[in-house]
C-alpha cells in the first residue's frame, strides 16, 4: 500500500507520479520556506512534465483547502476531547497546528493534484525508449 508503485507512496514522498524514481523538487526539506515551490521542470528518469499546463498547480489550492479543514477538525477533535481543553485554547491549537503544518499541506496538496492527473507507469524504461 505504502510501497513503490501506489499513489500514497507517491503522494507522501512526492516522487515522480509516474517512475517513483526521483524528487519532483529541487529541495526535499519541505520546511524550507524558501524553496517550498521550486520543482524540476522535468523527471530526469521518465522525462515527465510536472507543469502539466500553465497554472497546473493552480488546482492544489482546493486540495490544500480541504487539507487544511481536515487538520484544524483533527486539531480541534484531539484538544477538546482529549485534553478536554476549552472551546478558546481549541481554537488556538487549530491556529497552531495550520501554522505548523503549513510547508506541508503546500506540498501534500501539490502531490496529491498531479497524482490524479499522472499515473504510475511500470513499463516507463520501456515507454521511454519508443
Amino acid at each position: 500500500m505504502f510501497s513503490k508503485g501506489s499513489k500514497i507512496y507517491a503522494m507522501i514522498t512526492g516522487c515522480c507520479p509516474k517512475c517513483h524514481e526521483e524528487s519532483m523538487y529541487l529541495d526535499t526539506n519541505p520546511f524550507n520556506v524558501f524553496k517550498i515551490y521550486a520543482m524540476h521542470e522535468t523527471c530526469s528518469h521518465c522525462k515527465q512534465v510536472y507543469k502539466i499546463e500553465p497554472s497546473f498547480f493552480f488546482g492544489a489550492m482546493f486540495v490544500s483547502y480541504g487539507l487544511g479543514v481536515l487538520i484544524g477538525i483533527i486539531s480541534f477533535l484531539v484538544s477538546h476531547f482529549v485534553f478536554q481543553a476549552n472551546l478558546k485554547t481549541a481554537f488556538i491549537s487549530i491556529v497552531v497546528a495550520l501554522i505548523l503544518s503549513n510547508t506541508l499541506i503546500m506540498r501534500m496538496s501539490r502531490n496529491i493534484w498531479i497524482n490524479i492527473f499522472v499515473h504510475f507507469d511500470k513499463k516507463w524504461k520501456e515507454n521511454l525508449s519508443k
